[in-house]
Formats: C-alpha cells, structure tokens, sequence
C-alpha cells in the first residue's frame, strides 16, 4: 500500500531544499568537468570508479550496477571515453559476453586533472558551510535514504542475476 498522504510543509521544505541543494551542486560540477576535461559527469563517475579499483579495470555489468545510469546511456559514455583513449574495453577472459573496461595513463591524467577543480566545487558549494557535526549528520542522513532507495533501485542500477538464473517476469533474457 502506497502513502499518498500530502506532505506537511517541514517535510516539503525538506525535500525542496534538496532538490535545489542537489541541481545545483550538479550544475556547478558538470560545468566543471566540461571545462577542465571535457568530461561529462558518468564518464568522471565512470573514469574514477576505475581509478579506485585495484586494477583499474571493471566490468561494465558491475560500472552499470554502482552507477544510476542507464545501461545503454553507460555503454555510450564508455564508447566515448575509449574513442578518446581514456579507457578500454575488452570481452572478459572468463565471459566472452562480459566486457572489461580498463582506465588508460591518459584516463588517469585526464582525472588528475579535474580532480582539483571538481574538489574545489564541492568544498565551495558543499562543504563550506558545514561543520564536522554537520557532515556526520548528513551522512548518517543520506546514508539511511540511500540504502531506502537502493532496496528498491531504478532498472538501471539494479543488480543483475546470475548466469544460469531464469528471467523474472516482464525481463528479456539477452544474456547480458
């Protein structure tokens, strides 16, 4: 059963504000990553996801998994970023169907790169006006509302089955 009931106005403000709060947080940081690296945000998501992988390397179906992006979006954004040399893929050794995508040196340059600005942005706008109290808030906060939303993600940031798991009802089976 659905709650429908409206939202008082302290509820309201809340959820507002975070909408507002989250806009312009991504605006200010897509502005950035353009300029300094010509970057989108997946494809920094998706450069630094590689970069704090042991290896460098993912495969897509997991990058797919950890990010809220659509699954063919991803693929494209990936597509780009290995047209610009800044990642590879390759079909796993162990899964022919499964593609790893590896950070490139120029990946990781390109990510040194941005990383200062795209630190400076979040501290600004962020970080600045809170205290240490206040970020352990927040990320008890969001924490919790994270973990809510990823009981129950969107499609695309939902993990896949196993291999050998038949399809649940109302999903292709592609093998992928």
């Amino acid at each position: 059963m659905t709650d429908t009931t409206p939202l008082d106005p302290r509820q309201l403000t809340a959820y507002l504000a975070l909408k507002d709060v989250a806009a312009l947080l991504e605006h200010a940081v897509e502005q950035q990553l353009k300029e300094d690296g010509g970057l989108t945000t997946p494809q920094f998501q998706i450069l630094a996801t590689l970069a704090d992988a042991p290896d460098g390397r993912r495969r897509m179906t997991d990058l797919a998994d950890g990010l809220v992006y659509s699954r063919s979006g991803l693929t494209y954004q990936a597509a780009q970023l290995e047209k610009a040399k800044l990642v590879t893929r390759a079909s796993a050794e162990d899964d022919e169907r499964s593609v790893i995508v590896t950070l490139t040196d120029a990946g990781r340059a390109v990510l040194f790169k941005v990383m200062p600005g795209h630190i400076e942005v979040v501290r600004r706008l962020f970080l600045t006006p809170l205290g240490d109290a206040d970020i352990a808030a927040i990320t008890d906060i969001l924490g919790r509302v994270r973990a809510q939303m990823r009981s129950a993600p969107p499609r695309s940031a939902k993990p896949r089955r196993t291999t050998g798991s038949p399809p649940q009802r109302g999903e292709r089976n592609n093998g992928r």
